[in-house]
């Protein structure tokens, strides 16, 4: 499902407009980016949790050349799963 379908079965669901349905996926995405910026956690109960992993700096190699690089360490968002959520795919 990509951006457009998943607006099309929002508005579908909740009886709204396209249009509402767009710009209430547009902020829940804003809202969801400016709190991982700020380190918060974004948790929907049941549906999962959003937040910031830290990765340390590592050493990987050029698939190419086989030389050895320094990776530096990163901020990556992350999602982790509710219970429900793991149980509706079951």
């Amino acid at each position: 499902m990509n951006k457009a379908e998943l607006i099309q079965a929002i508005a579908d669901k909740a009886d709204l407009s396209k249009a509402d349905a767009g710009r209430a996926i547009d902020a829940f995405i804003q809202v969801v980016g400016k709190a991982l910026k700020k380190k918060d956690k974004v948790a929907l109960v049941g549906f999962g949790t959003f937040q910031v992993r830290e990765r340390a700096a590592r050493a990987g190699r050029n698939p190419k050349t086989g030389a050895v690089l320094k990776i530096k360490a990163s901020k990556t968002p992350s999602f982790k799963a509710g219970k429900a959520l793991k149980d509706a795919i079951k």
